[in-house]
């Protein structure tokens, strides 16, 4: 997402040299059709070029970004709507586009971006199923759902992965998605997992930059948000190792079956946060952590889940 634009200009260079790193280091990389009205896609089958189809590559369908097509508005909470379409056809339609961008005969995980409010759920993954046994897609995820809705989706056929917004600034899941994940057998894999880069160390975003629609980072949220940020940086200090790590490390913790895609432009970067997959913290310090941010503590409101 970052690599289009939407975190404030993007460096094509950069943004090559990442994703060419990120593949080299068998890093899952994470797209969209809605990023860049899908030139996301095309860039990462550009430059990766014929390593493409070694790499694990998820991407996404549901966010209408054609004036022409048809949609369902769909409030998120943070001050804006969206226009999702999860019809049989839409489906169809867009992941043929999306195997044409990123130059592949079949993707590794393809989610639904968003439920649309205008299509049952068991239709939207009853033609995601078809699109598996026809080798177009090795495994379905969803993205943005309640545990309701993931039930209601694997009694139609196995979910692989769940994409929500999970870290120490959003616990919300731990509630009762994660629980029914666990039961069902399906990973997590969490958007946002340094909280749009606050526990990165992240304050005030810029015009321009998509972060500006997010609640934590408001003036009324971002002073009180940032003193548990000192905190965490504090405790980073004494490990030796940066808030982004430490806050990683917490989250990959918390199970096997929990994945973090954290998005960055700049390649150091990127191998600090791959670092962080092989730091394993004290019970206690993961604790005290956790403490510090309990569900609910960082002030503005997730994107909707329903």
């Amino acid at each position: 997402m970052g690599l289009s634009g939407l975190y404030g200009a993007a460096d094509g260079e950069r943004a090559a040299e990442s994703l060419r790193l990120a593949a080299d280091l068998g890093m899952m990389i994470d797209t969209a059709d809605a990023y860049g009205e899908g030139g996301n896609e095309s860039l990462i089958a550009e430059v990766l070029g014929k390593i493409r189809e070694k790499a694990f590559i998820a991407t996404k369908f549901g966010i209408v970004f054609d004036e022409n097509e048809p949609g369902a508005e769909l409030p998120t909470g943070w001050g804006f709507s969206l226009k999702v379409n999860g019809s049989p056809d839409y489906f169809r339609r867009s992941l043929d586009a999306s195997l044409r961008r990123l130059n592949r005969g079949s993707v590794d995980l393809y989610y639904a971006h968003f439920l649309s409010p205008a299509t049952p759920v068991e239709e939207t993954v009853g033609a995601m199923a078809e699109a598996v046994k026809a080798g177009k897609v090795r495994h379905l995820g969803l993205c943005n759902v309640n545990a309701g809705q993931l039930r209601r989706a694997h009694a139609v056929h196995p979910i692989a992965a769940v994409q929500c917004e999970y870290s120490l600034c959003r616990r919300e899941p731990e509630a009762e998605l994660l629980p029914a994940l666990r039961e069902l057998g399906v990973a997590l894999v969490a958007w946002s997992p340094l909280g749009a880069g606050f526990l990165g160390g992240v304050g005030a975003v810029p015009e321009g930059d998509f972060r500006r629609n997010i609640p934590r980072f408001s003036e009324e949220n971002l002073t009180e948000n940032q003193s548990r940020f000192t905190a965490l940086k504090e405790i980073a200090a004494e490990l030796k190792i940066t808030p982004a790590q430490l806050s990683l490390a917490w989250l990959l913790g918390r199970g096997e079956d929990i994945f973090a895609i954290p998005g960055t432009r700049n390649p150091a970067r990127l191998r600090e946060n791959a670092a962080a997959a092989e730091i394993k913290l004290d019970g206690e310090v993961a604790e005290k952590i956790g403490g510090m941010f309990p569900a609910g503590a960082v002030r503005g409101a997730s994107l909707m889940v329903n």
